[in-house]
């Protein structure tokens, strides 16, 4: 079965497999995943015991404040906006195990820091500080199509699991918020905690469509779903204003992401994407309740890149720029309301862009099988 046509534009491509992240851009709590199947699909066209394992880089600064669809510039002409500095490394691994099957890892680190000053009594600002291994997720894949008939498109439906191995009570010192304005250790706030104390479910469609033999159309939806209602941690809100009682544990909300786009081949080492992706928290989980605090919130991004790629290795850099932020009312907004009779919407920070800088390595089926027998022979 000859693949070479086909992975001849895909190893250009599978570069960016690790930029597809799921992600916010800043204090909306979207955990820092990278989809397992990849930004563009076609790059697990492979054949019967090939792997693809790969490093994604990714950081943000978010500092730009939103109500509803609306900036709130004073925040930084005052200086008063929170600024989230978001460091995340995720390392992955995708195995066929036929030539339609395909298992993925992802296995991300994060580092983050938080610096405000509404948490830390208003007159001063401080600095919190979040690491280690966020949430794990593993999933299973399958292409509708036989990608042995060489199909100028193919679609993937994929089916996971996230797993709670992020630390959800991350905590750090707080100032000028204890007894007679006394430092004091608090959670921190939930955009920077490293997990989110739930089991999810991840269900996943990708698709690629061969446009000519240097042009692909690609694309997909993620959606990630919570069950959990909440994990139990204190959010301390509630001693800001007595109006945020309802907000004084943090939920475990659902996520999701759209994207679409087009990747051009230019030479045989290097190739370029642009796309546009739908990023998000819902005010409302798929499946369990909604209750505790979270910052619903969605970014809407132009997402250009390039990829370069030799022999079995492929280095790839997008820098997804949003062109449209929202945080709309979540369910506590919207209860606060009501029982107050007065407006009330949240707001959330965002960011004006993202860096993903990605490698893989591709090892075909021979190197795995030998690799096997090295392991057996010791």
């Amino acid at each position: 079965m000859k693949y070479t046509s086909i992975l001849r534009g895909v190893l250009l491509l599978c570069g960016i497999l690790l930029a597809n992240a799921a992600h916010a851009q800043g204090c909306v709590a979207i955990r820092h995943f990278s989809t397992c199947s990849g930004a563009n699909p076609q790059a697990n066209v492979l054949p019967k015991g090939s792997l693809i394992i790969g490093a994604n880089y990714r950081y943000f600064k978010s500092f730009r404040h939103f109500r509803g669809t609306e900036e709130e510039p004073d925040r930084v002409a005052n200086q008063t906006e929170v600024i989230n500095h978001s460091h995340a490394w995720d390392f992955t691994a995708t195995y066929a195990l036929s030539d339609r099957w395909f298992a993925s890892l992802v296995v991300p680190t994060v580092i983050n820091t938080r610096s405000s000053l509404y948490e830390h009594g208003r007159d001063e600002r401080n600095t919190t500080f979040s690491r280690g291994l966020a949430d794990v997720r593993w999933n299973l894949g399958y292409w509708l199509q036989d990608p042995a008939g060489l199909p100028k498109g193919n679609i993937a439906v994929a089916l996971g699991m996230k797993l709670p191995t992020g630390n959800y009570q991350a905590t750090d010192i707080f100032y000028n918020v204890g007894v007679e304005g006394r430092p004091e250790v608090r959670p921190v706030d939930q955009s920077i905690q490293p997990g989110d104390g739930g089991f999810g479910i991840t269900a996943e469609l990708q698709f690629y469509r061969e446009l000519s033999p240097s042009w692909f159309l690609f694309g997909g939806g993620f959606y990630l779903s919570n069950p959990r209602e909440t994990n139990g941690v204190r959010t301390f809100r509630e001693t800001l204003s007595p109006i945020l009682e309802n907000e004084a544990i943090m939920s475990v909300p659902d996520q999701f992401s759209l994207r679409l786009g087009v990747s051009h081949v230019l030479s045989d080492a290097l190739s370029a994407s642009l796309g546009a992706r739908y990023d998000g928290v819902p005010v409302e989980d798929f499946i369990g309740g909604s209750d505790g605090f979270r910052r619903p919130g969605n970014v809407l991004a132009i997402d250009p890149g390039v990829t370069y790629a030799s022999g079995p290795f492929a280095l790839n850099l997008s820098v997804p720029v949003a062109v449209r932020r929202e945080r709309p009312q979540s369910l506590t907004d919207l209860e606060t309301e009501r029982l107050t009779g007065n407006p009330r919407n949240g707001d959330a920070a965002f960011a004006d862009y993202v860096i993903n800088l990605g490698v893989v390595y591709r090892f075909s089926p021979s190197k795995v099988a030998l690799s096997k027998e090295l392991q057996e022979a010791f």
